[in-house]
């Protein structure tokens, strides 16, 4: 696997410097980088790239209206010397955001989770094996291990992933999309406010479930899943 970059920058020296980062990495290919955002947006119409870096404050167009642009859009990673874009990077599903000056540590961060979520979404689509689920919460891609999820509850047009010993996700995802993102054997709808794991489950008594730490309700058009739970048990 070998992913193709390109960037997209006004300052030569962070340009140079973004070359010399993905030089690094055996699994990326830097193809070209560009100056101004109107020839690299040229170029990414008749030239399909995996990995897009591109700095979002240049004069003649920015890398928000460049990426919002595209009509097929490869995975970005925005750069930037300034913190008020960081929504707009999320409204656009970035993987990353870096700040600049560009640390080479943080570059790395970045590069890793592209690459993984690359494999994520080029897995076979029967395959449940998979442990990590992907969402977009505080403006950047998050990875969970969904071992450690204790339960997902919905809280409109958002969702809320608990996590075992950790800070609780929020991301803007309809339940639905992230029922379809989790293996369907392991975790199930019990409500139409709450996804649970199987394995977590402790009990089920007067269509409540009973999970490690929290008791939630199951709902009349999830009955048919307390009743087979119950047979397997």
């Amino acid at each position: 696997m070998v992913l193709k970059c390109i960037a997209i920058d006004d300052e030569p020296l962070a340009l140079r410097l973004i070359n010399e980062y993905v030089s690094r990495f055996p699994a990326l290919q830097m193809v070209n980088t560009f100056e101004d955002a109107i020839t690299g947006a040229e170029f990414l119409k008749n030239n399909p790239i995996d990995l897009l870096f591109v700095d979002i404050n240049m004069p003649d167009i920015t890398g928000i209206d460049l990426v919002r642009s595209l009509e097929v859009k490869p995975m970005v990673i925005f750069t930037t010397a300034y913190k008020n874009f960081a929504y707009e990077g999320f409204e656009l599903e970035a993987l990353d955001y870096i700040l600049k000056p560009i640390d080479l540590k943080r570059f790395t961060k970045a590069v890793e989770k592209v690459i993984d979520y690359h494999k994520y979404k080029n897995k076979p689509a029967a395959d449940e094996t998979d442990e990590s689920l992907y969402v977009y919460s505080e403006y950047r891609m998050v990875k969970i291990d969904t071992a450690t999820i204790e339960y997902i509850e919905s809280m409109e047009d958002y969702i809320k992933i608990h996590i075992t010993n950790a800070k609780t996700i929020l991301t803007l995802m309809p339940m639905k999309k992230v029922l379809e993102k989790l293996p369907s054997t392991k975790f199930q709808r019990i409500h139409r406010s709450y996804i649970v794991p199987v394995s977590k489950i402790r009990s089920i008594q007067n269509r409540k479930v009973q999970l490690t730490n929290i008791e939630l309700p199951i709902s009349e058009t999830y009955n048919d899943f307390a009743r087979n739970w119950s047979k397997q048990k």
